[in-house]
């Protein structure tokens, strides 16, 4: 049976890389976009090219109401989405005593809140058919903290405890929620990063590739990953 799939952020990035590697494997995928339709789009052709199929789909992770509509109308017209990818994500980085209300909440809605507004609406299929993927893109920053990003890394730590409950709470239904941790990658995230900086932080002394994540997460969307639930894959270049 071919596998559907929904990458959140899908448009630019490990987004981009995971999409295209998902529809290498045989998936068809659907792009999500918030505002760049045009970046989604350029995916979806680039799936196209490949001999895959795709197509982009555009609604706000952080609007509950507006998240629901939009899958709804999807899983009105497949059935049923049996692979999600929550890799949607922003930063808005600032030292606490100077972050506002706005910069934690903008934050927290799309990168934690909007996993659950889009996992809620498509985990009944997965278990009516017993069988799903769930895989959660979190950060190193979550587990070792960045200074500068305590809404960041407190709403991805939030993604791994999330990972790992659901993960007992559907394993018997065939769906295995996994979530990786990546480190520095070579995306536009990190272009203010020194590149001495990452070679004295990152033992592989150098950034990660979008598709080297894209691989880790094809692995959990498979059915290879069958026996393996609630686990956190670090992809940092051997960050520890």
């Amino acid at each position: 049976m071919k596998r559907k799939a929904l990458v959140t952020g899908g448009s630019s990035g490990i987004g981009r890389a995971i999409a295209r590697r998902l529809a290498l494997d045989g998936c068809d995928v659907w792009v999500h976009y918030r505002s760049r339709a045009e970046n989604a789009e350029a995916v979806v052709e680039d799936v196209h090219q490949l001999g895959g199929r795709a197509a982009a789909i555009g609604f706000d992770i952080s609007d509950w109401e507006q998240t629901q509509q939009e899958l709804g109308s999807l899983l009105e017209a497949e059935q049923r989405i049996d692979i999600l990818v929550h890799n949607a994500g922003i930063t808005d980085d600032a030292p606490l005593l100077g972050m506002d209300i706005a910069q934690w909440t903008r934050v927290v809605n799309t990168d934690l809140n909007g996993f659950f507004h889009v996992t809620r609406s498509l985990l009944m299929p997965m278990i009516r058919n017993r069988w799903g993927r769930i895989v959660s893109v979190s950060s190193i920053a979550a587990i070792h903290g960045n200074r500068g990003q305590t809404n960041y890394a407190a709403a991805k730590a939030g993604l791994i405890g999330a990972t790992r409950s659901l993960a007992k709470e559907v394993a018997s239904r065939g769906v295995c929620v996994n979530a990786i941790a990546p480190g520095f990658i070579d995306t536009p995230m990190i272009e203010s990063i020194p590149e001495q900086l990452i070679r004295d932080v990152v033992p592989m002394q150098r950034a990660g590739r979008a598709d080297e994540v894209a691989q880790v997460a094809a692995f959990l969307c498979s059915d290879a990953a069958s026996y393996l639930t609630g686990d956190v894959l670090n992809v940092s270049g051997g960050i520890i």
